[in-house]
């Protein structure tokens, strides 16, 4: 497992060295002489907030130092971070039915299958375009990049960096449609930061690279929308 240092992004071969169960000394880096990597020692909530304020050392610590893209573990976390992030994906989409004055319990049979029909088109083909353009747009962008990038890392750093998509849930009590469009640009800022943490590149290209495919993504689903108005 490569790991890296949390301040200045260098190799390292080991974090921290254990002489009993409980006493462990974090090692420091070679390069900034600083401890590589302070949150070993910390509580979950304490990475967690500092995740939330988009602290670029939270970033490395968990796609660096936590995450392992050589364990076999691996391919099952991407498969449930996908699974994870259409699923809340699916919650926006029915919150933003929900919210429009003919969705209850009088609606017919046909049109109720009509809206699932549309919520299903919103989250195949917004993240199909999605992922498509965030693709693209890294084959553009990064084409000079020094080594070669690997896809898998960057599409689980998309997916596990959008945790912002879990505060949809607090809909369920406080219905305001305003906080999607501001957990949108959280998730857009989110994406952003761990491109730049995984890629170690200028944070102008992780900028575009990620507000592109969230642009096309949000043209696709109002697509959709227009057909739908346009078809009722």
């Amino acid at each position: 497992m490569e790991y890296r240092c949390v301040e200045c992004g260098g190799r390292m071969t080991t974090l921290f060295v254990q002489y009993s169960p409980g006493n462990i000394r974090l090692m420091k880096c070679g390069n900034c002489k600083a401890v590589a990597d302070e949150y070993i020692e910390c509580e979950p909530i304490i990475i967690l907030i500092d995740l939330i304020l988009h602290k670029t050392k939270a970033y490395t610590h968990l796609l660096y130092n936590v995450i392992d893209p050589q364990a076999p573990s691996f391919q099952g976390l991407l498969w449930k971070s996908t699974f994870g992030f259409l699923l809340l994906d699916a919650y926006r989409s029915l919150f933003l039915e929900r919210s429009k004055e003919e969705w209850g319990l009088s609606m017919s049979f046909a049109s109720l299958l009509w809206r699932f029909q549309k919520m299903l088109m919103d989250i195949v083909f917004g993240n199909i375009m999605f992922l498509s353009t965030f693709l693209l747009a890294m084959r553009i962008l990064f084409s000079t990049f020094p080594r070669p990038l690997r896809y898998k890392e960057l599409l689980l750093a998309i997916f596990i960096s959008s945790y912002f998509k879990m505060f949809l849930i607090a809909m369920m009590v406080w219905e305001c449609p305003s906080v999607i469009l501001i957990v949108d640009l959280f998730v857009l800022s989110s994406n952003t930061v761990a491109l730049k943490v995984i890629t170690r590149s200028a944070m102008s290209r992780c900028i575009a690279a990620c507000f592109s495919a969230h642009v096309v993504k949000f043209l696709v689903t109002q697509r959709c929308w227009s057909w739908e108005l346009f078809r009722s």
